[in-house]
């Protein structure tokens, strides 16, 4: 597996790495795995009706961004904190996708000294609490897992972005569900973000593939497609 890097280390809104994920899905003949950080961000996903699932009067005051993904799955809060991760690859069986990536990232996990299990729902919890959430976007020509890896999220601000199912509330309570997540650094992890992401990509990845300008231009092109209000609103 090779660790993808952008010719410049500089920082894009979340639609940016969503088109890069897609490029890559096109051009690869390999896996292909990138971490990135955002700032705070909702993103919700392919089937989700927006105004149901995203507190958009709070981010709007809090200028929190707000996007819908291609990928299925809940919506989902990101910030500084958390560690994306984004496995391209050309095996197009969603449960060996899944199973290549979040095996190999609860190993990691658990030679830093925590107890990391993937779960049936692909998630990968840390005794009963989450600490990655993880979905599917199935292309043409290979499928893209991405997911979040809850570092040092401000779980505050994500309650908040976040309008949780009634369903849920009711069966689980604020508190309940605050209590089910839970960040690396809560849990005693040593390294830094940035030390994490570099220690996955050493553990995970063999070689490097440095995407050049070019590269770049087309995937902002794709990009363009999730600003669209019809895509954004879509449900």
């Amino acid at each position: 597996m090779k660790y993808v890097k952008l010719p410049e280390d500089k920082q894009h809104k979340l639609p940016f790495y969503l088109a890069m994920e897609e490029y890559l899905a096109e051009h690869c003949g390999e896996d292909l795995l990138f971490t990135w950080q955002v700032e705070p961000t909702v993103i919700f996903g392919r089937n989700q009706v927006m105004l149901a699932e995203v507190n958009v009067d709070y981010c709007e005051h809090h200028h929190i961004q707000y996007y819908r993904r291609k990928s299925g799955g809940g919506c989902v809060y990101a910030d500084k904190g958390n560690i994306m991760t984004s496995y391209i690859t050309p095996k197009v069986t969603s449960d060996v996708a899944f199973n290549d990536l979040l095996k190999k990232l609860a190993e990691v996990l658990r030679k830093l000294g925590l107890d990391a299990v993937k779960t049936e729902h692909n998630d990968i919890l840390i005794g009963a609490r989450k600490v990655s959430g993880n979905a599917l976007f199935q292309k043409e020509k290979a499928s893209i897992v991405h997911g979040t890896l809850m570092y040092d999220v401000d779980i505050q601000t994500l309650m908040e972005a976040i309008t949780p199912p009634k369903q849920k509330l009711e069966k689980h309570g604020i508190e309940s569900v605050r209590q089910r997540v839970v960040n690396l650094k809560e849990l005693g992890l040593k390294l830094s973000v940035e030390e994490l992401r570099s220690h996955i990509a050493k553990s995970l990845c063999d070689g490097e593939k440095v995407l050049t300008d070019d590269d770049v231009h087309e995937i902002e092109k794709i990009e363009q497609g999730y600003y669209a209000p019809e895509f954004l609103r879509a449900k």
